[in-house]
């Protein structure tokens, strides 16, 4: 076998895969919900919190990785925590300097990426005993999973939320009197305040739960 098939060989493709769907980390494992109640308020900060986990995820898989035959047992969390926190004060610092509205926005979430269940539980379930670029498509895999769920809660509950998405006016514009406005609003469709609460997360998060397991009768025998 090539070294190209057996990078891309159809157990590293389930790496990538799984956590799209039968493994997700929030909708399967249930983990990472603090997040998705948090940030999903608006689409932007969803996006970046998305990116932000996949880079800390990937390089702290990619190093752990990497030193897992070097780690005393007895420390490996330590070990593990500091890796984490080490990428999150980069990103926080990143984001500190070139968008600072948005490290506003996620206040302190993005610290908190430190203590998120799917790094830590990656690092101490798949890191820790394979190689590394097994650990990388692991990273990309769930971190792609995590941010997908983010980015669809997201992306409901600004849209149904303020009739906006990314800032933009998507359903038209909302004035004092329904002759002044347009789009959807001309007809007289009003936000849904509700939307922007944080229970309506949860909600989304639910749906998306019960999508899922409705066309994956797996899921269903296994809970």
């Amino acid at each position: 076998m090539s070294a190209e098939n057996q990078l891309f060989s159809k157990k590293n493709i389930k790496l990538l895969t799984d956590p799209l769907n039968d493994n997700n980390p929030i909708t399967v494992q249930v983990l990472g919900i603090c997040s998705a109640l948090a940030i999903t308020v608006q689409l932007k900060p969803a996006i970046v919190m998305a990116i932000a986990v996949l880079f800390v995820l990937v390089f702290s898989n990619l190093i752990i990785s990497l030193l897992r035959n070097l780690i005393p047992n007895r420390i490996r969390i330590i070990v593990q925590l500091l890796v984490v926190a080490s990428l999150v004060i980069i990103v926080d610092q990143v984001l500190k300097a070139y968008a600072f509205d948005v490290s506003k926005q996620l206040s302190v979430f993005v610290g908190l990426i430190i203590t998120n269940c799917i790094i830590m539980g990656r690092l101490e379930a798949f890191a820790l005993g394979n190689k590394p670029w097994a650990a990388i498509l692991d990273a990309i895999g769930n971190a792609a999973g995590y941010g997908v769920i983010l980015i669809i809660v997201a992306f409901f509950r600004e849209l149904l939320g303020s009739g906006k998405l990314l800032g933009y006016e998507i359903l038209g514009h909302k004035a004092k009197t329904i002759a002044e406005s347009t789009g959807l609003y001309a007809l007289g469709y009003d936000n849904n305040g509700f939307m922007l609460l944080s229970p309506m997360a949860l909600i989304v998060v639910g749906v998306l739960i019960w999508l899922q397991r409705s066309r994956n009768r797996k899921l269903i025998e296994n809970s």
